[in-house]
């Protein structure tokens, strides 16, 4: 079952208080009145209400691991446009896993409100679809999920020129999913029927400069870490993400790595553009770096 906490909103007692706060420091402004105002400048201002709820996740998050945030001022390369229209990513991905788009198209149709903090929608297959179609001996979910990210792989080296430093080593004890994402995820696949997720994603920039573990720290109620599988399916259908090294690159955090295979699960793994060619690896989850963000999803809230 997904573990999501109750949300607070501004009519609940806490709510309330906050927003009492709120209008205490409005008044002390000295805002002024008409259609050229301070006040009106500032109903208009997109950046200042950005920059309020960006205050609001920051002093509403938690204090552990916040040492592991640098200042970043890298971005998405300029190829990159934001996501495909869902119904394109949909057929691409339905081709290139041999999948039937029906239902997620049929979804598509209808999308809910796009969540806070994510920057649009992106079709993902469902591993336990993949599996059952490409390698259907296999049941065990750990191992299903490890075969999937290699098929992953195999599919991005045909694509284009890639590297993979953990070859051999995605295996279930070394790589595994977050609880926090299996729980989201199999939430989802509850809700959407098919072969095909469409899942509010947002590209790593929300968490750039973070360490993966205080990523996690940071995500909103709603919002999970996407891993290796995830990820290297939207690189498949977004080529144009990875292009030069003077790029925000992305951390998986919706994945684990234990470089020794001794239970202690102190990586994530990533995807980068080095110098000529995408790159996979894994860092330690404390490791904040200017050019990386963790990638996650989103689930609408009612």
């Amino acid at each position: 079952m997904m573990t999501t906490k109750k949300l607070i909103t501004s009519d609940d007692p806490k709510g309330l208080d906050a927003t009492a706060k709120w209008r205490a420091v409005y008044n002390k402004q000295q805002l002024t009145d008409g259609a050229d105002g301070s006040a009106q400048r500032l109903n208009e201002s997109r950046e200042f209400w950005k920059e309020l709820g960006d205050l609001i996740q920051k002093h509403s998050a938690t204090n552990q691991y916040a040492n592991e945030v640098v200042s970043s001022n890298y971005t998405y390369p300029k190829e990159y446009k934001g996501p495909k229209p869902i119904a394109e990513q949909v057929k691409t991905i339905a081709t290139m896993f041999g999948l039937d788009p029906t239902q997620a198209l049929e979804f598509a149709k209808n999308l809910p409100t796009l969540p806070e903090g994510s920057e649009g929608w992106f079709a993902i297959p469902k591993v336990s679809v993949v599996a059952t179609k490409q390698f259907p001996a296999i049941t065990d979910k750990a191992e299903q999920y490890c075969e999937a990210v290699k098929l992953v792989h195999t599919k991005l080296a045909d694509s284009r020129s890639f590297t993979n430093y953990r070859n051999g080593e995605i295996v279930p004890s070394k790589l595994r999913q977050h609880a926090r994402t299996v729980d989201f995820l199999e939430h989802l696949e509850a809700e959407q029927q098919g072969d095909i997720l469409i899942i509010a994603v947002q590209y790593g920039m929300r968490h750039r400069g973070k360490s993966v573990r205080r990523a996690r720290e940071t995500f909103a109620s709603n919002e999970f870490g996407l891993g290796a599988f995830a990820i290297g399916c939207m690189a498949l259908v977004h080529p144009e993400r990875y292009v030069r090294w003077e790029e925000l690159d992305t951390d998986c955090a919706g994945d684990e790595f234990a470089p020794d295979a001794d239970g202690v699960f102190s990586k994530a793994p990533f995807f980068c553009f080095s110098v000529f060619e995408l790159e996979f690896g894994t860092d330690v989850v404390s490791s904040a770096d200017d050019f990386y963000g963790s990638v996650s999803g989103f689930v609408p809230q009612n």
